[in-house]
């Protein structure tokens, strides 16, 4: 394997990973509001028009970095625009322990006795 495609192996791993943390923080906290989903919805579009490049050129660092980039922003972005009952039904899915970690009743919070409000009793609104 020569420099050229260890560096563009190299440079997927950074790519993959950058997007891995905003991903699974959607997962844990189902807060998307400070997202903008259209700057995702054209990362998207950017990243399945490098996968075609990639593919085209034959270019497995290219391929491979984009199947990977392509499901983690579309899972973001796609997060980003479910109402919440979904939104909460695909992270219990994906991670059931952080649903056991806040206090509900199917979909709904619990709200706090003292202040009646859902998003003072439990930390910032899940």
């Amino acid at each position: 394997m020569n420099w050229v495609t260890v560096i563009g192996y190299l440079a997927a791993l950074c790519s993959v990973t950058a997007f891995t943390p905003q991903a699974w923080k959607i997962i844990k906290t189902r807060d998307t509001s400070s997202i903008s989903a259209p700057m995702y919805a054209i990362n998207v579009v950017g990243f399945a028009l490098w996968l075609t490049f990639g593919i085209l050129k034959d270019e497995w660092s290219l391929i491979i970095t984009n199947v990977l980039i392509l499901a983690l922003s579309a899972f973001i972005l796609v997060m980003t625009l479910l109402p919440r009952a979904k939104k909460n039904a695909i992270a219990d899915a994906l991670d059931p322990a952080a649903s056991s970690a806040e206090p509900s009743v199917g979909s709904v919070r619990l709200a706090d006795p003292k202040t009646k409000d859902p998003n003072e009793a439990h930390g910032p609104c899940m």
